[in-house]
């Protein structure tokens, strides 16, 4: 019973029961679960991150999040620590759940689809959120990227049960190497070839498009320099703002790895300078 080979196996199990149990907290680490929009067979969720104290009769800005996954897979738990942290700051942070490819055999018009319903949901219930109407963000990263872009320029891709009277346009936008241009020269043309002038939300930014911060690396292979700043500089025609922040030598989603303190410190400073957070960022940045 306590030969070296029993001790060592009973050292991985215990080493493995607390590592299901730390990533199942962190899975768990939401104040709420809500559904906001439901077919026959499939409910889509929010994971609602609330800060501390926080009440119904607030009102408090909010963000939610979509993750990446070139509109084929993925889950909401890519952007947990995001959240977390602003709701540590004092906002009200989401994550959404979204059909995607590989488990609901959808296209990326779905996608955005459901990016919009996320939105309207969250402004429509606002008063029971505890969150300011008026102050929704929306931020992704890759393909969730795109989703929170094209929220804030596509017409259409509504669902038709839906009240349109809510508007499913953010009023700020956090984007991590976003595929923001879906054109010929773009990310995933293959995919949205047959609807890319009304899908791609680079080719539908107006005078009515959010502000926006836009972080990428320089040595991303689908989100290339260019297209970054073609972003800004279509954005500043139309006299919007767009904080571009370039990370040398980082690779596509770099921003959940190696510059996770620093994305988030410049998301913090962003949303601060909007008015959704106050005080400092509590983040530490190595320089």
């Amino acid at each position: 019973m306590n030969s070296p080979l029993t001790k060592s196996f009973y050292n991985i199990a215990v080493f493995f029961l607390l590592f299901l149990s730390l990533y199942g907290r962190a899975l768990n680490a939401q104040d709420q679960v809500v559904i906001y929009k439901k077919f026959d067979s499939l409910s889509l969720k929010l994971y609602i991150f609330n800060p501390e104290g926080h009440k119904s009769s607030d009102k408090t800005p909010c963000i939610v999040f979509f993750h990446g996954g070139g509109w084929n897979n993925g889950h909401p738990k890519s952007f947990f620590n995001q959240a977390k942290y602003l709701a540590s700051r004092g906002m009200v942070a989401m994550s959404a759940q979204y059909r995607l490819r590989d488990s609901n055999g959808t296209s990326p018009k779905e996608c955005v689809t459901d990016g919009k319903s996320a939105i309207r949901w969250v402004r429509a219930h606002a008063s029971e959120l505890g969150i300011n109407p008026d102050m929704l963000a929306a931020g992704g990263g890759s393909a969730g990227g795109q989703i929170a872009g094209a929220a804030a320029t596509l017409k259409g891709y509504d669902e038709p049960f839906e009240d349109k009277s809510v508007n499913s346009k953010p009023n700020a936008l956090v984007l991590f190497n976003p595929v923001i241009d879906n054109g010929p020269t773009g990310y995933g043309y293959s995919k949205t070839k047959d609807y890319w002038e009304g899908f791609s939300p680079m080719h539908n930014i107006d005078s009515t498009t959010p502000p926006a911060i836009f972080m990428v690396g320089t040595k991303d292979d689908k989100v290339p320099v260019e297209t970054s700043q073609k972003f800004k500089e279509t954005m500043k025609k139309f006299g919007r703002r767009c904080d571009l922040i370039l990370y040398e030598n980082e690779v596509h989603a770099f921003y959940s790895k190696s510059k996770y303190n620093e994305t988030v410190f410049e998301m913090d400073k962003f949303l601060s300078s909007l008015g959704y957070l106050s005080g400092k960022p509590t983040i530490k940045v190595t320089n």
